[in-house]
């Protein structure tokens, strides 16, 4: 693919006896935000220091930016950036500290290092934070900090390794905010994730990765299609009315799980099906303590792709 700014093909990593890659197979276009989804222990993080040129791969073959992370490992680090798990920064060091330190150890030079500190700081609205220390820094804005380090050199790639683990929603939104920003710069960014949603918002496309192998690929409405799409979801008061409800609700394949008195079916029509469920059920007098549109969990989407979808199973 010409346009691809990161290509992977039946890359292999093992480690003692367990195979954290198993052929894996990635294209990225240039310029796309491209999610990549799994749980832990999926491959997702092993990829990631393929790419950034920190594993060396068993086998197979990976480009970025145009370069082998093998052959040209020191041709790859001067186009990308990488942002963590863990924050690398200095805790009793000021923000702009921080970022003039990253600057310096790329070689900037300390006038460049200066005003490549001062440009991000205001980029990611840390600005009037660039002198406190760190260790004063709320979640989000280390993260912040954090991505703003990782893209001192102006990168054409990016890697983001699960950035918002641990965060609180405030903080995911603030990293959100400034992930959203680059995308408008051209770069490209291969978030790794374990939260749909995540990927929901940022991602133009996601893979989504098991026993190091992509097992599936494309939109998040995609997806979420594939593991059942938008479904709507009926508490009701009493346990015995189960199978009224059932019988005169207007849906099909309706899920039941009597112990959570939980009635549940795929739906197309997102309002119409709502609105329809909460008429039938107040004409047949039947209390529901909450009715509830929702789209698949990433569990769902993940047990569904590996053939192993616990959902409430349909009635006959």
């Amino acid at each position: 693919m010409a346009d691809a700014a990161i290509t992977v093909e039946g890359v292999e990593k093992t480690y003692g006896d367990k195979k954290a890659l198993n052929g894996l197979d990635l294209t990225v276009a240039r310029g796309a935000v491209h999610g990549m989804l799994g749980p832990n222990g999926a491959g997702k993080t092993t990829l990631v220091r393929v790419l950034s040129t920190l594993l060396r791969p068993d086998a197979g073959r990976v480009e970025v930016a145009g370069h082998d992370v093998v052959r040209e490992a020191y041709a790859v680090r001067m186009r990308i950036g990488l942002l963590g798990q863990h924050a690398a920064l200095d805790e009793e060091l000021g923000g702009r500290q921080n970022l003039e330190l990253f600057g310096r150890l790329h070689h900037l030079g300390a006038r460049r290092a200066r005003a490549r500190a001062d440009e991000l700081l205001e980029r990611f609205g840390l600005a009037d934070t660039g002198r406190k220390a760190v260790r004063q820094y709320s979640g989000g804005m280390r993260r912040r900090l954090d991505l703003a380090a990782s893209l001192i050199t102006e990168p054409q790639v990016l890697f983001l390794d699960e950035p918002t683990t641990g965060l609180d929603p405030r903080g995911r939104a603030e990293v959100w905010s400034s992930v959203r920003s680059l995308v408008g710069g051209g770069t490209t960014v291969l978030l790794t994730t374990q939260y749909l949603e995540e990927a929901d918002q940022l991602a133009d496309r996601i893979s989504v990765v098991d026993v190091g192998r992509v097992i599936a690929e494309g939109t998040a409405d995609e997806l979420k299609a594939e593991a059942g799409g938008d479904r709507i979801d009926v508490v009701l008061r009493e346990a015995g009315q189960l199978g009224a409800a059932v019988a005169l609700l207007p849906l099909t394949g309706i899920g039941v799980d009597a112990d959570r008195r939980l009635l549940s079916a795929p739906v197309t029509d997102r309002m119409e099906a709502l609105s329809g469920v909460v008429r039938a059920l107040h004409e047949a007098g039947i209390e529901a303590e909450d009715v509830a549109l929702r789209r698949p969990t990433l569990d769902e989407v993940f047990l569904h792709l590996t053939g192993d979808d616990r959902r409430v199973k349909e009635t006959a």
